[in-house]
């Protein structure tokens, strides 16, 4: 009897709450373009780049990913590293390289959160600083004023939860879509 009312009762009731009071969140969050079509979750980061792995110069980068090939969900996992791992240290060197030569930037200037995966490998944020070295080589890259790509990235940064829980974040997924939406 228990089995039923907590396994079955239960589990119908907390979903049915969760479709009426929170359906996009109950449902995966996701995310559609102007034309309807379902194009990625608002929770799940997705990688911007070509066939070969490059990454594509009109839209803004997401933190790399340690999950599976990238942003794989089934494969959910940071590396594990520790800050004196060999690998790792190589690893954010040269990701600091390439992203500074990506964005025409000097390597100070690139952020950690350019060169480090999140602990789930699949968080679609990255700090507004990551943002900001984006921008100049998004505008160009699109055609578009530099102004304007900047008003989209301060309209698409999220302040903290109740004004000081946690960091101030830019949704790269929701950001690249507005992109994609100011051309259609």
């Amino acid at each position: 009897m228990f089995t039923v009312v907590l396994g079955v009762g239960y589990t119908l009731l907390i979903t049915g709450i969760g479709q009426l009071a929170f359906p996009s969140q109950a449902n995966g969050s996701p995310l559609s373009n102007s034309d309807g079509e379902a194009v990625g979750s608002s929770l799940i980061g997705q990688s911007f780049t070509d066939a070969e792995g490059d990454p594509l110069p009109e839209y803004f980068q997401s933190r790399p990913s340690a999950a599976g090939d990238g942003y794989d969900g089934t494969s959910s996992s940071g590396t594990n590293w520790g800050p004196e791992n060999e690998e790792l240290i190589g690893a954010i060197t040269e990701r600091k390289a390439e992203i500074a030569a990506f964005n025409g930037v000097d390597p100070d200037q690139v952020p950690a959160d350019a060169v480090t995966a999140s602990s789930s490998g699949l968080d679609p944020h990255i700090s507004p600083a990551y943002a900001a070295i984006q921008i100049q080589r998004v505008a160009d890259a699109r055609g578009l004023p530099l102004g304007q790509v900047q008003e989209l990235v301060a309209e698409w940064t999220k302040e903290p939860d109740l004004g000081y829980l946690g960091d101030r974040v830019v949704n790269v997924v929701e950001l690249n879509l507005a992109l994609d939406e100011l051309e259609d």
